[in-house]
């Protein structure tokens, strides 16, 4: 796995444990009812369409987690493309466990590779353009660690973590700010670390040179249509990072990423990604 797709494991295993117990929670009573203690399986999950592969390692803690002692084989690994029909994983042993933990581990590998997928989607529409395609905070509460990962896994990038590892003011903050945008920055300049870049949420060309002047190290340009977007990045003229945010889709991406901004952010990579169709195929050995 590249540096780029690393993974905290023990985020993995914790937020795994959280979700074998939501879905199993005392005991998974149809298998338990129907599948004898001794049977054991060989289980393939494979992809039904194309895409890009992500969560694999998080649909192994998933079935690792219910029994140690299953044996598994990885067939791609996260990051790369998939064609219909690829086989992902290989998992033989114990039946029951790899039934209990299925769903589980599906939802997993289908919702990240949904947004790898979709990241993917974006990151070709603006090749040979300087634009760099970044994620949102628009994530699915406490998995926000695996969705960032998979937009990674998609060859995007990742926007700031949290409300912690980067400032960025935004219209709410100026409007409660006496001094307007150039006094927010200026605040926020005073009151925390020089390591964090501090960005402000720019709606029109005046606020955007305010920015500028006040010395802000990224600036935020807010549903700007095509040409607002060229000019806004002609002021900047490179003293800050320039970054195209709201109403971005893969039928406009191109015409925003020609405007010449450094970033353009999309919610939709992971409030809106699709899950991918993957599904396990089942068939039992011993009994």
């Amino acid at each position: 796995m590249s540096a780029a797709l690393e993974l905290d494991m023990a985020y993995v295993r914790q937020v795994v444990a959280a979700a074998l117990a939501e879905d199993v929670g005392p005991g998974d009573v149809t298998t338990l009812a129907t599948i004898p203690a001794a049977a054991t399986c060989r289980a393939q999950l494979r992809t039904r369409v194309a895409g890009i592969a992500a969560g694999l390692p998080v649909a192994i803690e998933t079935f690792r987690q219910l029994d140690p002692s299953l044996e598994m084989t990885e067939h791609r690994r996260d990051g790369e493309p998939m064609d219909a029909g690829d086989l992902l994983l290989t998992i033989a042993g114990p039946a029951r466990p790899v039934l209990t933990a299925e769903r589980v581990a599906l939802n997993f590998s289908q919702r990240l590779s949904g947004i790898a997928t979709l990241t993917r989607r974006y990151v070709e529409a603006v090749q040979q353009t300087k634009a760099v395609i970044v994620d949102t905070r628009k994530t699915t509460p406490a998995l926000r660690r695996l969705e960032k990962y998979a937009v990674r896994a998609g060859g995007g990038r990742n926007h700031r973590f949290g409300l912690f590892d980067g400032v960025l003011i935004k219209d709410n903050h100026i409007s409660a700010s006496p001094d307007g945008v150039g006094g927010a920055i200026l605040a926020a300049r005073r009151a925390v670390p020089h390591s964090l870049r501090i960005e402000v949420e720019c709606d029109d060309l005046d606020q955007v040179r305010e920015a500028v002047e006040a010395g802000a190290d990224a600036i935020l340009l807010d549903n700007m249509p095509p040409d607002q977007l060229r000019r806004a990045v002609e002021l900047i003229a490179g003293r800050a990072i320039a970054e195209a945010s709201g109403g971005i889709t893969l039928a406009n991406v191109r015409e925003v990423a020609e405007t010449g901004v450094d970033l353009i952010s999309v919610g939709a990579l992971t409030h809106s990604a699709p899950s991918l169709d993957l599904g396990l195929d089942f068939s039992l050995e011993g009994v």
